[in-house]
């Protein structure tokens, strides 16, 4: 099972359109493939669910007994499947602190269900704090989204740090997936120069694929759905399907 976590502590990066639109293009592929949000925004369970139904969310997986399987609801995408989160969530990280097993939490619930998919996507709060890092510890790779604007790598150095403090201790097999530059506008030379600048921090770790900015994308999620069934002929369509293949190629 690989386990891809979808994190940068800087907010409206594309974490969520980039979580929502991967999980369903390889769900399309034929993968079995599970989407966990644990973004207390649930940004992405309001994409595939109706949350207002749920009995359940990843609130109870990691923050007390519940199995993920109990939460796991099926969307309207076949073969992709969605562990929700609910606004709760953002109550974890109090009552996470001090537990001897805070870290570990996600990494034993998926054991459950390693055999059941062959995907999983997390979509990851916009910060460094117990969740995200709960993501990283039971991640197989870790993929960043780095929007296209004049602040981009700015808190990058405090990711990759965690990301190597993680790989010291909890989880020494997470690799790095590699960076996808997001809401990119090809037009402008601020595009150009920071397309240049996250080249060199990742060197040739940065996807040859690019999502352009596009209201498609934007609209897409208020619809409740995917860009591939909201709009299969736009750009963005086009784009989540290549950076799917070079996923599938990278893993």
């Amino acid at each position: 099972m690989i386990v891809i976590a979808i994190a940068n502590q800087k907010g409206g990066v594309g974490k969520t359109t980039t979580a929502i639109n991967l999980s369903a293009a390889l769900a399309m592929r034929g993968k079995r493939t599970l989407l966990i949000d644990l973004d207390p925004q649930a940004n992405s369970s309001l994409t595939y669910i109706d949350v207002t139904t749920l009995d359940g969310s990843m609130f109870d997986v990691l923050g007390g007994d519940t199995p993920i399987e109990d939460v796991v609801r099926d969307t309207p995408v076949s073969q992709l499947r969605m562990a929700p989160a609910r606004i709760g969530l953002a109550k974890l990280e109090a009552q996470l602190v001090g537990e001897i097993d805070a870290h570990y939490r996600l990494k034993d619930r998926l054991e459950a269900v390693k055999e059941a998919y062959d995907f999983v996507v997390i979509d990851t709060p916009p910060a460094l704090g117990v969740i995200t890092v709960n993501a990283l510890v039971a991640a197989t790779h870790l993929l960043i989204p780095i929007q296209s604007s004049y602040f981009a790598l700015e808190g990058t150095d405090d990711l990759l740090e965690t990301v190597d403090r993680i790989r010291g201790r909890p989880n020494p097999r997470l690799k790095l997936l590699g960076a996808v530059i997001t809401l990119h506008d090809k037009r402008t030379t601020l595009a150009r120069d920071v397309k240049k600048a996250v080249n060199e921090v990742f060197r040739g770790q940065v996807f040859k694929t690019t999502i352009s900015k596009s209201i498609r994308l934007e609209e897409s999620p208020a619809h409740r759905e995917s860009i591939f069934t909201f709009a299969p002929q736009s750009s963005g369509a086009y784009e989540y399907y290549r950076l799917c293949e070079e996923v599938i190629e990278r893993v």
